[in-house]
C-alpha cells in the first residue's frame, strides 16, 4: 500500500493517492492496492501486467524518515524491474522488425536496426526510474529464471554508476577546485560541501540533457509527461479522455526529479554538518577525499528519508498560493525530463491508470499471473468502467 495520503482533487473530493513511472513505450500506475504497467507494441496493441501493491503502511515501514527509506529501495528494485519488463518487449519488437527486413530486403546483420537501448541508456535504468517516478515502488512480475542474477548484477553496477556519478564525481571536482585556485579547503569546511553541491547539481542537470538526447529515452520523457497529465485529469475529477488530459500541465510536485534535485540540496546541509566530525588521521588530502566518501555512503539513506518527507509536505501543502515558488526549482528541472506528449501516448498513460483504477475498485481479487494484450486503447477502454 502507498505511503501516501488520498489526494483532495479541486472539487473538494479525497480520491486514492496515484503515483506512476514512465516505461520505455509505456506507462506504469499505482493505487493504494494495485499497479498496473501497459506497454504499446509496434502494431499498436497494448500489452498489461498487473500486479497487487505490498503494504507499505504496516509496522515501522509507516514511520516518518523509515517509509523513505522502504521507499526508496523499492522503487530503484523494483521501478527498474518495471522498466526492463518494457526494455524486453521493446527488444522482441526490434527483433521481429529486424527479422522481417532481412528476409524482405536480405540486408547484411551490420545494417540491421539496433535491438534495443544502448548500454548508456541501460545503465541509465535505475536512475531514469527515480527521475520519472515518486519514490514508490512497483512490484515486479514473479521470476526464478536463469537470467535473474545477472540482472541482479547490472543493477548493482548501475547503482555503482549513480555512486560514482553523483557522489564521487562531485567531490572530486571540488577538491580539484580548490587546489586549482589554491583554496587549500579541507572536506570539513562549508565551502568545500558548498563546492559539492554545486558541481552535483550541474552534473544531475548535465546528466538528463544528455540522457534526453538518446531517441528511447526522449520517449520515456514524452510518456513521463503523459503520466502527469493524466494524473492530473485524474485528480481534477475529469472524465478520463484524451482530450481533457491533453490540456494539463507537465510538471508534478510529486515527480521524482524534483525529488533527485531536492536530495542534491539537502545533502549539502547533511554533509556540512557531519563534516567535522571526520575523524583527522594526518594522512593527507587524498586519504581524508576517500575516507569522507565511504563515510558518506551510510548517510545516504538519512538524505533520502529527510527529503521525502519533505517533498511530501511541499506536494500537500504549496501546490497552490505564495508558497508554490518552493516547488519551481523542481519544476524548471522537470522541463528537462517531461516532454510534451501525442495522443497516442497519452491513451496509453489513461489506459494504465483505467486498468489500476478498476483493480483498486476491485480490491481483494487477485490480480492476473499472465500479462493480458488488447487490440488498442478503445478495446482497453471498453473493458474498463469509467471511474467516478
Amino acid at each position: 500500500m502507498s505511503n501516501q495520503p488520498p489526494v483532495i482533487g479541486p472539487d473538494g473530493v479525497a480520491r486514492p493517492y496515484i503515483g506512476g513511472q514512465a516505461l520505455i513505450e509505456g506507462v506504469m500506475m499505482r493505487s493504494p492496492h494495485s499497479v498496473s504497467a501497459v506497454v504499446r507494441r509496434r502494431d499498436g496493441s497494448l500489452v498489461v501486467r498487473e500486479r497487487e501493491m505490498p503494504d507499505l503502511r504496516r509496522g515501522a515501514r509507516a514511520w516518518p524518515l523509515i517509509r523513505g527509506v522502504v521507499s526508496l529501495v523499492e522503487a530503484l528494485k523494483l521501478g527498474s524491474a518495471a522498466l526492463r519488463f518494457s526494455a524486453e518487449i521493446f527488444e522482441r519488437d526490434m527483433e521481429a522488425q529486424a527479422q522481417e527486413k532481412e528476409a524482405q530486403e536480405k540486408r547484411a546483420e551490420a545494417d540491421r536496426p539496433p535491438g534495443g537501448p544502448s548500454v548508456l541508456s541501460a545503465l541509465s535504468l535505475p536512475i531514469v526510474a527515480l527521475l520519472t517516478n515518486e519514490p514508490e515502488p512497483l512490484p515486479a512480475a514473479p521470476s526464478g529464471d536463469k537470467s535473474d542474477g545477472a540482472r541482479k548484477l547490472f543493477t548493482l553496477l548501475s547503482i555503482g554508476f549513480a555512486l560514482l556519478l553523483f557522489v564521487a564525481l562531485p567531490q572530486a571536482f571540488a577538491a580539484g577546485t580548490s587546489k586549482l585556485f589554491g583554496l587549500d579547503l579541507n572536506v570539513r569546511e562549508p565551502l568545500f560541501q558548498l563546492l559539492t553541491g554545486a558541481a552535483k547539481l550541474t552534473i544531475v542537470i548535465g546528466y538528463m540533457l544528455a540522457i534526453r538526447r538518446m531517441p528511447e529515452i526522449y520517449r520515456v520523457f514524452q510518456y513521463h509527461g503523459a503520466e502527469h497529465k493524466s494524473i492530473y485529469t485524474y485528480e481534477s475529477g475529469a472524465e478520463l479522455s484524451v482530450a481533457n488530459a491533453r490540456g494539463n500541465t507537465t510538471l508534478h510536485p510529486r515527480c521524482g526529479t524534483t525529488f533527485l534535485v531536492m536530495v542534491a540540496l539537502v545533502s549539502i546541509f547533511v554533509f556540512t554538518a557531519i563534516g567535522p566530525f571526520l575523524p583527522n588521521l594526518g594522512l593527507g588530502a587524498v586519504a581524508d577525499n576517500l575516507l569522507f566518501f565511504l563515510m558518506k555512503l551510510p548517510f545516504l539513506p538519512v538524505i533520502a528519508a529527510i527529503t521525502f518527507e519533505i517533498q511530501r509536505v511541499l506536494a500537500r501543502h504549496c501546490t497552490t498560493g505564495p508558497l508554490r515558488a518552493l516547488l519551481w526549482p523542481g519544476f524548471l528541472v522537470q522541463k528537462i525530463t517531461t516532454i510534451e506528449p501525442d495522443d497516442a501516448q497519452l491513451e496509453v498513460a489513461l489506459a494504465a491508470l483505467r486498468m489500476t483504477l478498476r483493480r483498486e475498485q476491485a480490491s481483494g481479487a487477485a490480480a492476473p499471473v499472465e500479462d493480458e494484450t488488447f487490440e488498442g486503447y478503445a478495446s482497453l477502454r471498453d473493458r474498463t468502467q469509467a471511474p467516478a
